[in-house]
């Protein structure tokens, strides 16, 4: 019910950006089209969107710009999914076929180029020199973190430091940003555009850490992938991490040969070892620390039922783990 009370604070423009981004999907090309709307229209959650309406509004917004914004948002969002699926290979994503099992690679990296064109087509149509050089520079830190990412598949080194720039690179980044331009579409003072910016980047840290959580907890149904997929790809998250340092030499090894050799052979083992070592806890632990510090930065923005949805967010962020 929580979650229902933040849509229900921008249902008006929610349904209106949607409609935005259905309308500007057209294209002469009917293959374009097809795919664009199939990974628009997989259910997702519309979060980035969502940050932008929210954050534009509760630091005094009161246009229609936030509209588009919105949908660049979702735009480049969209591309990065297309993108992802390819280079992870994966065959599912929100419990459906991803684009590239149905389409092949080739059509999927193409749509999100298309996307990810008509994104900056409509970025300049905001004509806002500080919204285009922050999602400019957005896009380009989220493309290295996916490089970060695949550079370190299968790499059962990688230090929590190292993973926590990865997934605030290749995911925070992009709640950052919506936040951040939601704030300068409002013109916002220098302490509240500095406290939506710095809103974004924990919400989404957050997440992750919730992601990499339910990656070992959560199942197919609810997160439309299924348990272990990060494991089966050489993904090493902060549950393995933190595992890797906190159980015995033996188990250590096992990990870091189920790393190493990707799969799913020993994931019974690896499940029992990450639940035994509070691995799952302590990643929580951290996501909470994350929402605790979005919440904290809302306190410059003043009261209104915009600033309480994004409270409420923080909550939602942590909740989906049971």
């Amino acid at each position: 019910m929580t979650a229902q009370r933040i849509y229900d604070t921008v249902a008006d423009d929610f349904k209106r950006v949607n409609d935005l981004i259905i309308k500007r999907l057209s294209s002469d090309v009917p293959l374009v089209e097809k795919i664009a709307h199939y990974i628009i229209e997989s259910g997702g959650k519309r979060l980035r969107p969502l940050l932008v309406l929210l954050s534009s509004q509760a630091a005094g917004y009161s246009r229609d710009e936030h509209l588009k914004l919105a949908a660049v948002i979702e735009f480049l969002h969209t591309a990065t999914l297309l993108h992802d699926d390819v280079v992870d290979t994966s065959d599912m994503r929100r419990g459906r076929s991803t684009a590239n099992a149905k389409w092949g690679n080739a059509p999927s990296v193409l749509v999100g180029d298309f996307l990810y064109a008509r994104a900056f087509e409509m970025m300049v149509e905001l004509q806002s020199l500080p919204i285009m050089t922050i999602l400019s520079h957005a896009t380009a830190v989220i493309a290295q973190g996916e490089v970060m990412q695949l550079t370190n598949v299968k790499n059962p080194d990688l230090t929590e430091d190292q993973y926590m720039q990865v997934i605030h690179n290749k995911t925070a980044m992009l709640f950052e940003a919506a936040s951040h331009t939601g704030a300068i579409l409002a013109n916002a003072d220098e302490g509240r555009e500095q406290a939506l910016k710095n809103y974004g980047k924990h919400l989404g840290l957050a997440f992750q850490l919730v992601d990499d959580v339910l990656d070992y907890r959560g199942d197919a149904e609810t997160m439309g992938k299924n348990v272990g997929d990060d494991l089966a790809e050489g993904k090493t998250t902060l549950p393995l991490i933190h595992a890797m340092a906190h159980s015995s030499e033996e188990d250590r090894q096992l990990i870091r040969k189920a790393i190493r050799k990707g799969g799913l052979d020993d994931l019974p083992q690896i499940l029992k070892i990450v639940e035994t070592s509070g691995a799952l806890e302590y990643t929580m632990e951290k996501a909470r620390e994350e929402a605790a510090k979005a919440l904290a930065t809302l306190k410059t923005l003043a009261a209104s039922p915009h600033k309480e949805a994004l409270e409420l967010l923080t909550q939602v962020a942590v909740a989906r783990v049971s």
